[in-house]
């Protein structure tokens, strides 16, 4: 039957060197973890043992989570979201200590085979229901998130309470643990499979006081990116694919002096295809700001437009709306509405240009602070395709041509 029906625990250290002889092997993992059984030729095998993976990161937590995903480290054959929506937690290494001559004690302690013995008793008793006795579950959890963390809780509860004696503060300080392990996986799965995994705001209900608590994640950080009220003139934020390929939150930053129309560019690397997508925003900018304004002259200022990448996603080329929606602010001295955040682009000629990944650019939006949302009318028909719950959070307003996008940003009726 395997090691799976010899052991409780099966371990793989080092995951980034895992490979499989069979083609199928994946599958079968998948299968086990999902039921506890796997196909050995006709005959259906029932086993009980957890799996645990164990790698290394190569890169700081902070720029992978921004980058990539944590789940990086296993070999492309096993970046699947339906495996890896079978992990109950993820448990960050990077909070264990490295061990250390003080962490030894010079007590009495428990010898391995005791301790092994122990363990597999304690297999046999279920906690999972303490967690009904004083909390309810938010609703982003769903089937298998609900089992990972009833699962979670009840381990943390056999380490912690083995003789089943706890009280509601001990369930709770599980509980918050259990759902952040499993949020970790789901933030994972949301940037490798997309809109299938939006809901990620983890919560918890107590029942005594009717509270419901969000639990984060602590590396994933994101959720103050735009901050509180209004910005300076010339200033909005936007969502675009990066060179990287992954959907980025950026901050376009204009400074407006008085000069004779110069415009210089900065924060787009050597990425020609953004500073040509800018440049293109200036030159419709030059040519229709006195429609945008009568007081206005674009030649009696210089132009600085700074991109500002806050999620290391690499300079995104679909900028020309939003810079000139930048651009005007700027030259009017007006900001746009506080927590916008504008999407979609344009040609030279004014034509709009739909959003791409419009639900997975409004849940990178959500999650970075945004409450207000300026979309394109051509996106109108994208919408069935955004989770009504997600769609919900916004404000949302539609433009119908550049100049429309610029009086909406700035509130302007």
């Amino acid at each position: 039957v395997g090691l799976v029906g010899l052991w409780d625990v099966v371990a793989f250290d080092e995951v980034a060197g895992i490979s499989f002889k069979d083609k199928d092997g994946v599958q079968i993992m998948k299968d086990f973890m999902a039921s506890g059984s796997f196909a050995r030729g006709r005959d259906a095998i029932q086993a009980s043992a957890s799996m645990v993976f164990v790698g290394n990161i190569n890169q700081p937590v902070d720029t992978l989570v921004k980058t990539s995903h944590l789940l990086a480290p296993f070999p492309a054959s096993m970046i699947d979201s339906a495996f890896f929506d079978r992990f109950h937690a993820y448990i960050p290494g990077w909070e264990v200590p490295k061990m250390r001559p003080e962490f030894f004690t010079n007590q009495y302690g428990l010898i391995t085979d005791y301790l092994a013995e122990f363990m597999r008793e304690m297999r046999k008793r279920n906690f999972s229901d303490a967690i009904d006795r004083y909390f309810k579950l938010g609703n982003n959890l769903n089937q298998r998130d609900t089992i990972a963390v009833r699962r979670t809780v009840s381990g943390l509860l056999k380490l912690l309470y083995p003789h089943g004696v706890y009280d509601k503060e001990a369930v709770r300080r599980c509980l918050e643990y259990a759902l952040e392990a499993r949020r970790r996986v789901k933030e994972q799965l949301k940037k490798i499979g997309g809109m299938e995994f939006f809901d990620v705001h983890f919560s918890y209900i107590d029942q005594e006081t009717r509270d419901e608590r969000f639990i984060s994640v602590p590396e994933q950080g994101g959720d103050k990116l735009i901050a509180d009220g209004p910005l300076n003139p010339g200033v909005l934020h936007t969502v675009a694919t990066g060179a990287s390929g992954h959907l980025g939150l950026y901050r376009l930053e204009t400074q407006t002096t008085a000069g004779n129309g110069r415009f210089n560019v900065s924060g787009l690397g050597s990425n020609s295809g953004a500073k040509e997508a800018v440049k293109v925003a200036f030159d419709y900018f030059k040519a229709n700001l006195c429609r945008v304004s009568g007081l206005a002259k674009a030649g009696d200022h210089d132009y600085h437009l700074h991109a500002v990448e806050l999620h290391n996603t690499g300079a995104a080329k679909a900028m020309t709306l939003p810079s000139f929606v930048a651009l005007c602010s700027g030259v009017m001295q007006k900001p746009v509405q506080g927590q916008l955040v504008v999407l979609g682009d344009m040609s030279l000629g004014g034509s709009l240009i739909p959003v791409e990944n419009l639900a997975e650019c409004l849940q990178v939006a959500f999650d970075s602070g945004a409450k207000r949302l300026l979309l394109p009318m051509a996106s109108v028909r994208d919408i069935a395709t955004i989770p009504g719950e997600l769609f919900a959070k916004f404000q949302i307003a539609f433009y119908a041509d550049p100049l429309d996008a610029v009086f909406k940003a700035l509130g302007v009726e």
